[in-house]
């Protein structure tokens, strides 16, 4: 984990970068968005050390990003399932998204995209629906997909 030197920050962004801004817990959370919330999934599609995942896991659900369900006994199985304070960050992640569609794009097009489900529409820059205008979350859409893996 990276050395927290944000303490004598006196930022609102500084203190959520002592939650979320290590880059495994943003992909994280991409990737529980998207629906891909058990451990195993989440290891397979992030190819991330088992270690890494769990300290990540386990510091979302300790600041209450992430809530820790049980979906199996014998063995105990666990799910992650983002609380409202993690389904707050979708914004964030959706622009951080759009902003590296726009300035670091691939050449085969973007490897993710986020779907309105009613009408198919896209997220505009305000996350609003660019066919029918309707507010977008993560309630609405369809997105943050399985990641084109890299050729």
């Amino acid at each position: 984990m990276l050395v927290r030197d944000y303490d004598s920050q006196i930022c609102s962004i500084a203190r959520s970068l002592e939650v979320v801004g290590e880059r495994w817990s943003l992909l994280i959370l991409r990737s529980v968005m998207a629906g891909r919330r058990r451990f195993d999934e989440l290891q397979d599609e992030l190819d991330i050390a088992r270690s890494v995942l769990t300290a990540r896991l386990r510091r979302l659900e300790e600041h209450g990003v992430l809530e820790r369900r049980l979906y199996q006994e014998r063995p105990d199985r666990y799910e992650y399932i983002p609380t409202d304070k993690g389904l707050d960050l979708w914004p964030v992640l959706n622009h951080l998204l759009q902003w590296g569609d726009r300035y670091y794009p691939d050449p085969d097009g973007p490897p993710v995209t986020v779907t309105h489900d009613a009408c198919g529409g896209q997220p505009d820059r305000h996350q609003m629906c660019d066919r029918c205008g309707a507010a977008l979350g993560p309630q609405n859409t369809t997105g943050f997909g399985r990641v084109r893996p890299a050729s």
